[in-house]
């Protein structure tokens, strides 16, 4: 008897470290008083706002896609539990690594990074239809020429 209380001594335990995998879930912005933590602007248009869900759960917000990016630059990734940016249509938070990013200087984004995310790359190739630009993989974002906004 003493063997099977050890036995599933040792599975309560197996399973409480398997289910242990963190969960980084986004919050939502409030623009009254979250500000950027790179440009400190307010974050008002929250529809093209960023956060940063770090493993120790403070959370950082941005007011744009490139904002972010310089956060990651700066800081690099080892501290981040999850990064979320709003989706396009439905303003949904989107994993930055799984969303589609279009880029045109001619789109708007509160610091004019130009860099839309969306859903699936079928939602972006849909967008340029109407709104022209190119597609930038999230793996190239960390190194892309925003071409008109960049941080001093």
């Amino acid at each position: 008897m003493k063997l099977w209380k050890w036995l599933c001594l040792l599975l309560f335990v197996f399973l409480l470290t398997a289910c242990g995998e963190k969960a980084y879930k986004p919050r939502e912005i409030n623009p009254e008083t979250d500000v950027c933590h790179i440009c400190n602007m307010s974050v008002t248009s929250i529809d093209y706002a960023a956060q940063v869900v770090l493993k120790n759960n403070d959370i950082v917000v941005f007011d744009d896609l490139g904002c972010l990016m310089e956060y990651i630059k700066q800081n690099g990734e080892q501290e981040i539990g999850a990064a979320y940016i709003r989706d396009m249509n439905s303003s949904n938070w989107l994993d930055i690594k799984d969303a589609s990013y279009v880029y045109s200087a001619d789109y708007w984004t509160p610091m004019n990074y130009g860099v839309l995310a969306f859903a699936s790359e079928q939602e972006a190739k849909e967008y340029m239809k109407e709104n022209p630009g190119e597609i930038v993989p999230y793996e190239n974002l960390l190194t892309f020429n925003w071409g008109v906004h960049e941080h001093e």
